[in-house]
């Protein structure tokens, strides 16, 4: 796949056949205050991880989500050598997770990881929502047919290049697993990451496509998730998101 700075092409074809009949514009905003993007690095092969996915998927109900919070689930492969092969899972989004161990000083990852903001974090360890997060500026989205547009006006204007990301999300999903740590039981998966696209924002702006080609499973809800980052760093500064029509 070859990517381009202001258009991404990701096959996505159940959201783009949809989008393509109804051309009205979805639009989701941040607000100038910090929206943590909350991650979570999962696999269908780790018996430690349903708890979590549980706890995330939880999130579908709070009234702050999108708006206090935008959550993602990354399945990662590196559990697929015991028995259960993550059909969800890719080698991109377990490097991810080795980028963020590497930016604390760690060669160690572990599922299940939630990681707040770029930073590790668990829910034991207190409140999702924090107060005084900072105002990074707003990020607003347009989804108009196929197309996402993202707009970004930083609250202090830097020189650092700034790129966006979005990722396609599915909820609802649920997944038999026949072997391994799981065998037997059937896992339910919210917010999970379908698909991604990146490019940088060229004057605060960029335009993405995104048709996506999913998983032969079905899915009750789609979502996106688009947030922020200086180029060249993984810690999201700002974020944002919804579910789709």
């Amino acid at each position: 796949m070859k990517w381009c700075f202001l258009t991404v092409l990701v096959g996505f074809s159940g959201v783009a056949m949809a989008a393509a009949k109804d051309e009205a514009s979805v639009i989701f905003r941040s607000g100038p205050a910090q929206v943590p993007l909350l991650e979570l690095f999962t696999s269908e092969g780790c018996s430690s991880c349903p708890p979590a996915e549980r706890w995330l998927g939880d999130l579908r109900t709070k009234p702050g989500l999108w708006r206090d919070f935008v959550p993602v689930a990354w399945h990662v492969d590196y559990w697929d050598r015991l028995g259960w092969p993550d059909r969800f899972a890719s080698r991109a989004y377990t490097e991810r997770q080795y980028a963020y161990a590497a930016s604390w000083d760690s060669d160690r990852v572990y599922t299940p990881c939630f990681v707040r903001a770029g930073e590790e974090w668990h829910p034991r360890q207190g409140p999702l929502i924090k107060e005084n997060n900072g105002t990074p500026g707003d990020m607003e989205i347009e989804v108009r047919g196929t197309q996402v547009i993202v707009r970004y006006e930083p609250v202090h204007s830097k020189s650092a290049s700034t790129r966006v990301h979005i990722a396609l999300l599915g909820g609802g999903i649920e997944s038999p697993v026949k072997r391994g740590e799981n065998r037997g039981k059937r896992l339910r998966h919210e917010f999970l990451v379908l698909g991604t696209g990146s490019a940088l924002l060229l004057s605060g702006e960029a335009t993405l496509s995104l048709p996506v080609a999913a998983p032969d499973v079905k899915i009750e809800r789609h979502g996106l998730a688009a947030w922020i980052t200086e180029d060249g760093a993984i810690a999201p500064v700002q974020a944002t998101g919804g579910w789709l029509p």
